[in-house]
Protein backbone atom coordinates (compact mmCIF):
# COMPACT_ATOMS: atom_id res chain seq x y z
CA UNK A 1 0.00 0.00 0.00
CA UNK A 2 1.10 3.56 -0.67
CA UNK A 3 2.21 5.10 2.26
CA UNK A 4 0.17 8.44 1.66
CA UNK A 5 -2.43 6.10 1.91
CA UNK A 6 -0.95 4.46 5.11
CA UNK A 7 -0.33 7.82 6.72
CA UNK A 8 -4.72 8.80 6.08
CA UNK A 9 -4.95 5.35 7.24
CA UNK A 10 -3.04 5.77 10.48
CA UNK A 11 -5.34 8.73 11.55
CA UNK A 12 -7.90 6.56 11.90
CA UNK A 13 -7.01 3.30 12.46
CA UNK A 14 -3.09 3.48 13.48
CA UNK A 15 -3.16 -0.49 15.03
CA UNK A 16 -3.77 -1.78 11.50
CA UNK A 17 -1.42 -0.21 10.02
CA UNK A 18 1.38 -1.01 12.24
CA UNK A 19 0.12 -4.54 12.25
CA UNK A 20 0.83 -4.42 8.69
CA UNK A 21 4.12 -2.95 8.84
CA UNK A 22 5.03 -5.35 11.54
CA UNK A 23 4.31 -7.79 9.47
CA UNK A 24 6.53 -6.49 6.67
CA UNK A 25 9.72 -8.02 8.55
CA UNK A 26 12.30 -5.96 10.39
CA UNK A 27 13.58 -3.84 7.50
CA UNK A 28 16.12 -1.07 9.08
CA UNK A 29 16.26 0.64 5.62
CA UNK A 30 12.22 1.03 5.78
CA UNK A 31 12.59 2.56 9.15
CA UNK A 32 15.68 4.82 7.95
CA UNK A 33 13.20 6.24 5.03
CA UNK A 34 10.46 6.53 7.73
CA UNK A 35 12.96 8.85 9.40
CA UNK A 36 14.70 10.61 7.10
CA UNK A 37 10.49 11.52 5.06
CA UNK A 38 9.92 12.69 8.66
CA UNK A 39 12.90 14.93 9.01
CA UNK A 40 12.91 16.38 5.11
CA UNK A 41 8.91 17.04 5.79
CA UNK A 42 9.17 18.65 9.77
CA UNK A 43 12.66 21.06 7.80
CA UNK A 44 10.48 21.78 4.91
CA UNK A 45 7.81 22.83 6.94
CA UNK A 46 9.73 25.55 8.88
CA UNK A 47 10.26 27.33 5.29
CA UNK A 48 7.56 29.67 5.55
CA UNK A 49 8.41 30.79 8.95
CA UNK A 50 11.73 31.37 8.51
CA UNK A 51 11.24 33.14 5.30
CA UNK A 52 9.24 35.45 7.86
CA UNK A 53 12.14 35.88 9.79
CA UNK A 54 13.96 36.80 7.39
CA UNK A 55 12.03 39.47 6.17
CA UNK A 56 11.23 40.97 9.66
CA UNK A 57 14.85 40.65 10.60
CA UNK A 58 16.49 41.54 7.12
CA UNK A 59 19.17 38.27 7.62
CA UNK A 60 19.43 36.40 4.84
CA UNK A 61 16.82 33.12 4.18
CA UNK A 62 19.94 30.82 3.82
CA UNK A 63 21.40 31.34 6.71
CA UNK A 64 18.35 30.32 8.49
CA UNK A 65 17.67 27.12 6.12
CA UNK A 66 21.13 26.28 6.48
CA UNK A 67 20.94 25.99 10.16
CA UNK A 68 17.86 24.38 9.94
CA UNK A 69 19.10 21.84 7.33
CA UNK A 70 22.13 20.34 10.02
CA UNK A 71 19.51 20.17 12.76
CA UNK A 72 16.61 17.96 11.32
CA UNK A 73 18.29 16.73 8.69
CA UNK A 74 21.87 15.13 9.89
CA UNK A 75 21.50 15.94 13.88
CA UNK A 76 17.81 15.40 14.37
CA UNK A 77 17.80 11.57 12.83
CA UNK A 78 20.85 10.50 15.36
CA UNK A 79 19.09 12.17 18.25
CA UNK A 80 15.95 10.00 17.17
CA UNK A 81 17.40 6.78 17.46
CA UNK A 82 18.47 7.44 20.97
CA UNK A 83 15.26 8.44 22.25
CA UNK A 84 13.89 5.40 20.17
CA UNK A 85 16.04 3.15 22.70
CA UNK A 86 15.17 4.97 25.82
CA UNK A 87 11.44 4.72 24.93
CA UNK A 88 12.07 1.31 24.52
CA UNK A 89 14.08 0.74 27.81
CA UNK A 90 11.13 2.56 29.74
CA UNK A 91 8.77 0.45 28.24
CA UNK A 92 10.44 -2.75 29.38
CA UNK A 93 9.87 -1.12 33.23
CA UNK A 94 6.13 -1.35 32.38
CA UNK A 95 6.70 -4.97 31.08
CA UNK A 96 6.63 -4.30 27.08
CA UNK A 97 8.14 -7.24 25.60
CA UNK A 98 8.34 -5.37 21.95
CA UNK A 99 12.12 -5.63 20.47
CA UNK A 100 14.13 -1.97 19.96
CA UNK A 101 13.33 -2.30 16.13
CA UNK A 102 9.44 -2.00 16.85
CA UNK A 103 10.19 0.85 19.08
CA UNK A 104 12.29 2.53 16.36
CA UNK A 105 9.30 1.37 13.82
CA UNK A 106 6.69 2.77 15.87
CA UNK A 107 8.41 5.90 16.88
CA UNK A 108 9.61 6.85 13.31
CA UNK A 109 6.06 6.32 11.75
CA UNK A 110 4.60 8.32 14.25
CA UNK A 111 6.90 11.49 13.06
CA UNK A 112 6.00 10.77 9.23
CA UNK A 113 2.45 9.69 9.81
CA UNK A 114 1.76 12.67 11.95
CA UNK A 115 3.59 15.38 8.57
CA UNK A 116 0.37 16.56 7.46
CA UNK A 117 -0.21 18.36 10.46
CA UNK A 118 3.52 19.32 10.62
CA UNK A 119 2.97 20.52 7.54
CA UNK A 120 -0.11 22.81 8.86
CA UNK A 121 1.94 23.51 11.75
CA UNK A 122 4.62 25.35 9.52
CA UNK A 123 1.66 26.73 7.60
CA UNK A 124 0.41 28.72 10.43
CA UNK A 125 3.49 29.60 11.82
CA UNK A 126 4.35 31.22 8.77
CA UNK A 127 1.55 33.34 7.46
CA UNK A 128 -0.13 34.06 11.06
CA UNK A 129 2.92 33.76 13.35
CA UNK A 130 3.66 33.04 16.84
CA UNK A 131 0.46 33.06 19.06
CA UNK A 132 -2.81 31.22 19.95
CA UNK A 133 -3.17 29.56 16.33
CA UNK A 134 0.25 28.15 16.09
CA UNK A 135 -0.19 26.91 19.65
CA UNK A 136 -3.40 24.94 19.07
CA UNK A 137 -2.15 23.60 15.41
CA UNK A 138 1.27 22.63 17.54
CA UNK A 139 -1.00 20.81 19.95
CA UNK A 140 -2.86 19.02 17.28
CA UNK A 141 0.13 17.66 15.86
CA UNK A 142 1.28 16.37 19.03
CA UNK A 143 -1.62 14.71 20.01
CA UNK A 144 -1.86 13.09 16.32
CA UNK A 145 1.77 11.81 16.91
CA UNK A 146 1.05 10.49 20.35
CA UNK A 147 -1.82 8.86 18.88
CA UNK A 148 -0.05 7.05 16.15
CA UNK A 149 3.22 6.06 18.65
CA UNK A 150 1.14 5.28 21.63
CA UNK A 151 -1.73 2.44 19.33
CA UNK A 152 1.53 1.63 17.21
CA UNK A 153 3.86 0.80 20.50
CA UNK A 154 0.06 -1.47 21.78
CA UNK A 155 0.13 -3.09 18.17
CA UNK A 156 3.77 -4.29 18.52
CA UNK A 157 3.10 -5.52 22.14
CA UNK A 158 0.62 -8.04 20.26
Amino acid sequence: MAVTRDIVEAHLRPRRVMARLLRMGQREDRVLAMLMGGCIILFMSQWPYRARQAHFTGETLTDYIQHDAVGLIFVLPLLAYGVAALLRLISRIFGAKADYYSARLAMFWALLASSPALVLAGMVKGFIGLGAANSIVGALWLLVFLWVLGNSLIEAEQ
